[in-house]
């Protein structure tokens, strides 16, 4: 669960981006089959995505039967009347059995979801385009630019929540001291609680209930925040992570600032005159000895003031000329 804070895989993303852009760019038609966990299949016409189908997310087909809006009777007959087409919309439209609005909302959503699933997991690669049969289209297609900012707002999301989780990966179960049956609770949550059992994924529970699987991993997180859910595996993830990224810091603090010499025991007396000036003493740079304005600096060092005589005295000395009169 800590990774899907940072969950976009930057490189899978962009050859997903730039690949569905080119397609757009150039009113591509044909099917992008995209291979990754769980990847999924973009079927375009004319630069427009009209269907997106992944196996982790529900098609409109599980959306119809599994929320009771279709039986499965009547999907088998509906089947077999339309010789065995994978999207029986004309039959529904004339038995009643859903409308055209309805449909066409129902297929929406399905691609939208399943473009959330992709962009969710892991985008490996993307393959040439080919022959595009899709299940159930859009009349009206979708740019990939505007298709993909959607699941990446999505994804945004479920990472801002207090309990983010990923579709596939985290399998949450009844929290001790849940009531599945509890009044307080949704139709929708009782319907989930129901279902997890510690091996099921929200993409799972999207299945089992019929429902979107970005709708379900919100549900799933808030009830992870609620505490009415919690995740098992979440005591395993935690101690991994946190030495891993102690260890990483604390090898660019060794690298960056070298640890200082141990201070010794007992330091030697020192001496003015014989000890070298320290230029790491925390007070600052040691004092040079003081000269007087003009002076060089060799009077201090060559002929101190205790021995009298100065080198310019000396240079005095030796330059006079000696006469009679001069007593000298």
């Amino acid at each position: 669960m800590s990774g899907i804070r940072d969950s976009l895989g930057r490189v899978g993303y962009d050859l997903l981006s730039r690949t569905l852009s080119e397609c757009g760019r150039e009113e591509a038609t044909g099917k992008l089959r995209v291979s990754g966990k769980p990847g999924g299949v973009f079927h375009l016409r004319g630069g427009l995505v009209i269907a997106v189908e992944s196996p982790g997310a529900p098609g409109p087909e599980v959306l119809l039967l599994r929320t009771g809006r279709i039986s499965g009777e009547q999907w088998t007959r509906l089947l077999a009347e339309t010789r065995e087409a994978r999207w029986p919309e004309a039959a529904m439209i004339a038995h009643g059995c859903a409308g055209a609005a309805q449909l066409r909302v129902i297929c929406m959503m399905a691609m939208q979801d399943a473009a959330f699933a992709v962009v969710a997991g892991r985008v490996d690669g993307c393959g040439p385009l080919g022959p595009s049969v899709p299940c159930a289209s859009v009349e009206v297609g979708e740019t990939p630019g505007r298709l993909l900012q959607g699941a990446v707002r999505k994804l945004t999301a479920v990472a801002t929540l207090p309990r983010p989780v990923r579709p596939d990966r985290e399998r949450p179960v009844l929290a001790p001291g849940a009531d599945p049956e509890s009044d307080q609770l949704s139709l929708a949550q009782r319907e989930l609680l129901s279902h997890v059992d510690g091996r099921r994924t929200a993409r799972d529970l999207a299945f089992l209930v019929g429902r979107g699987v970005y709708t379900v991993t919100v549900e799933v997180a808030r009830m992870l925040g609620e505490g009415l859910l919690e995740c098992a595996e979440e005591a395993d993830a935690v101690p991994v992570a946190i030495p891993v990224r102690a260890q990483a810091v604390g090898a660019l603090r060794r690298v960056a600032q070298p640890a200082p010499p141990a201070p010794a025991e007992k330091a030697p007396p020192s001496h003015p005159a014989l000890d070298p000036p320290d230029s790491t003493d925390s007070t600052g740079p040691s004092e040079l000895p003081r000269r007087d304005p003009g002076a060089s600096g060799i009077t201090e060092t060559l002929a101190p003031e205790k021995n009298g005589a100065s080198w310019k005295g000396f240079f005095r000395l030796r330059h006079r000329i000696w006469t009679p009169d001069s007593g000298t």
